[in-house]
């Protein structure tokens, strides 16, 4: 009864063995590879497979998924000769199971030092200044060096970033110094940019200034030009049409006795208004002749002339 137990728990086991040996379900996203007595056999996709015991065995299980790896900080000398420390992270992904397990012995530790020499090469041929914004072009060197490298690995790295960029103390205190100093050079070039825009704008404001108050004297100058010569227009027509009428009224009959009358009339007026404002007067011979005076005025108006206006 013993052995008859011993040997059907002798079965079970063989056959859990023979069943641990021969099934293999591959995760999602994950390939395996199979190896036939030492000798590569094939590469397992996600899903249930069958194996033949004892002869196939699973040698390598990669995982397909993208892989984030921590490159550790390491000391990169610039251009210029300055110490930094810089680390990063990378983004890699395992395209072919079969490459990756045969292509090298461990892909994750040679892409790591790879990067690490990489990007020592390029932070080598730039400038400290410089490393702050060539972060992207370093990042993108660094993935192609690394893409040529691990494409027969059947790895491909799809990016890299750089984390941190640690120059020595003292260097960042100068870095400091320098931005400051750049920081006040900027602000006293806006100052004195303004301090000029300001007086340029003040000297565009008096040149407006007097050219308009010279345009509104001009146009002033102008207009009273304009109405003083239609006002000299405006008397002379005034003027003009008086004597015609005086000549009209003088053809007109009895036009002969009413200018002699107001002759008459003017030269008594005009004689009276010497007597009052001055005490000594020189008279002419024939002061008492008013026949005379009338007909020399007359004659004077028959020649085109006109009489002079009482106020």
């Amino acid at each position: 009864m013993d052995m008859g137990l011993i040997a059907v728990g002798a079965l079970v086991l063989l056959l859990v063995i023979l069943l641990a040996k021969t099934v293999v379900v591959v995760p999602q996203q994950s390939q395996y590879v199979v190896e036939r007595l030492g000798k590569y056999a094939g590469s397992l996709d996600a899903g249930f497979h069958i194996l033949i015991p004892f002869l196939d065995a699973v040698a390598y299980r990669h995982s397909l998924k993208e892989m984030a790896m921590d490159i550790p900080e390491q000391v990169c000398i610039t251009s210029d000769n300055v110490q930094v420390g810089v680390d990063g992270v990378l983004y890699l992904k395992v395209l072919d199971a079969k490459s990756a397990s045969y292509g090298i012995g461990n892909y994750t530790f040679a892409i790591s030092q790879l990067a690490q020499t990489t990007l020592r090469s390029e932070i080598g041929r730039i400038e400290l200044d410089r490393t702050f914004e060539e972060r992207a072009n370093i990042n993108t060197k660094v993935v192609e060096e690394l893409d040529k490298a691990t494409e027969p690995w059947g790895v491909k790295v799809l990016r890299y970033e750089i984390k941190n960029i640690n120059p020595p103390r003292d260097v960042l205190e100068a870095m400091e110094k320098q931005m400051r100093a750049e920081r006040e050079k900027r602000a006293v070039i806006l100052q004195s940019q303004g301090m000029r825009d300001s007086a340029i704008n003040t000297a565009e404001g008096e040149k407006q200034k007097i050219i308009k108050e010279s345009e509104a004297k001009k146009q002033q100058q102008i207009n009273e030009a304009e109405g003083e010569a239609a006002a000299i227009t405006t008397v002379a027509t005034a003027t003009a049409e008086g004597i015609r009428r005086v000549a009209e009224a003088i053809e007109a009959p009895g036009g002969d006795q009413a200018v002699q009358l107001r002759v008459a009339e003017q030269y008594v007026e005009k004689l009276g208004l010497l007597a009052k404002e001055n005490n000594t007067m020189i008279l002419p011979a024939n002061v008492a002749d008013v026949a005379s005076i009338i007909a020399t005025a007359m004659g004077v108006i028959k020649q085109g002339g006109t009489l002079p206006r009482s106020n």
